[in-house]
């Protein structure tokens, strides 16, 4: 079978020219500057501001008196770079992982950042996060990884393979929001644990005019809805690829890291992070995190993640 058009085109294409992402920071003028990068459905928007009032996506994290304190540091989020959108819906360009390092570099050159106190991942920003301290590890102090490795899981890359032929085959369709909607249908039963799933989802399904319905399948769906309506499907298709091209050596990571693995974790085995703390160029600590949702626990369990954020930043649980 050949690969399909939105695969096979961008592996033909150039790689991403000099782009800066657009970005935000907030705190104390002056303090050390903490680089916060969420997953694919993240922005730059972390937290709530002066100017921006708005919740952002890391609210239960990052704030004046949380674990990364806008009191005692600058945080910097940064959009990131999605290739472009071509005339059929799909991305114009290749975006790898280092393609980011490479953006957030020139950022912090112009806004005069010469050296992160530490660089803060979740899921996909995570291995932005290693590929930044793989290429420039001049410009960060320490690295914090959460639920990322060195590369992606194979079984991890085969549903996102078949995500991203959903969206493709939207487009073909006319069906793009359809596509969209149920690719992140599939994407989120990885983001979390087959423990919850049970435990919230474990009724009888109900009858609605004489059709099976599942409150799971609502809530997958729901989920879908949610995010189609932030985000395109060229982004969605360049960021998904963009994972599963994501390749670091370990070895050449000569950055101090904290790596966090939530039990559960479908998307991100403990045994790839272990791989990754095993190979690891510089003093490395694998912290094992209790969790009752897996991938999503950064999102979904700020009490129990903050305050290992916390010590971590500050280099407290730093070897």
């Amino acid at each position: 079978m050949t690969a399909p058009a939105v695969e096979r085109d961008l592996v033909a294409r150039p790689s991403l020219p000099y782009l800066l992402p657009r970005h935000e920071i907030t705190g104390q003028s002056g303090a050390p500057v903490v680089l916060v990068l969420g997953g694919i459905s993240s922005t730059c928007h972390v937290t709530s501001t002066e100017s921006g009032r708005e919740p952002g996506w890391w609210e239960d994290v990052v704030g004046a008196g949380r674990a990364i304190d806008t009191n005692r540091y600058r945080t910097l989020g940064v959009e990131f770079l999605d290739g472009g959108r071509a005339i059929d819906g799909r991305p114009r360009r290749v975006v790898t992982t280092h393609d980011q390092a490479d953006a957030i570099a020139a950022l912090l050159d112009r806004i005069e950042v010469r050296r992160l106190q530490a660089v803060v991942g979740a899921s996909y920003g995570g291995m932005v996060g290693l590929a930044l301290a793989e290429r420039y590890p001049k410009l960060l102090e320490r690295l914090i990884v959460i639920g990322a490795a060195h590369v992606s899981h194979p079984l991890s890359t085969a549903l996102r393979a078949i995500q991203r032929r959903i969206v493709s085959l939207g487009l073909e369709t006319g069906r793009t929001r359809e596509g969209v909607i149920l690719a992140r249908a599939l994407a989120t039963t990885t983001y979390r644990s087959a423990n919850e799933f049970e435990e919230r989802f474990g009724d009888e399904p109900t009858t609605r005019e004489g059709v099976s319905a599942f409150a799971v399948e609502d809530y997958l769906l729901h989920s879908g809805e949610r995010f189609a309506s932030v985000c395109t499907p060229e982004r969605f298709l360049a960021l998904s690829l963009s994972a599963d091209l994501h390749r670091v050596r370990p070895e050449d990571v000569r950055v101090p890291a904290l790596l966090i693995a939530a039990e559960g974790d479908a998307l991100v085995p403990e045994a790839h992070m272990e791989e990754l703390r095993r190979r690891f160029g510089a003093p490395c600590t694998l912290v094992r995190m209790p969790s009752r949702t897996g991938h999503d626990a950064f999102l979904a369990e700020p009490s129990t993640i903050g305050p290992i954020i916390h010590a971590a930043v500050s280099g407290e649980v730093f070897p």
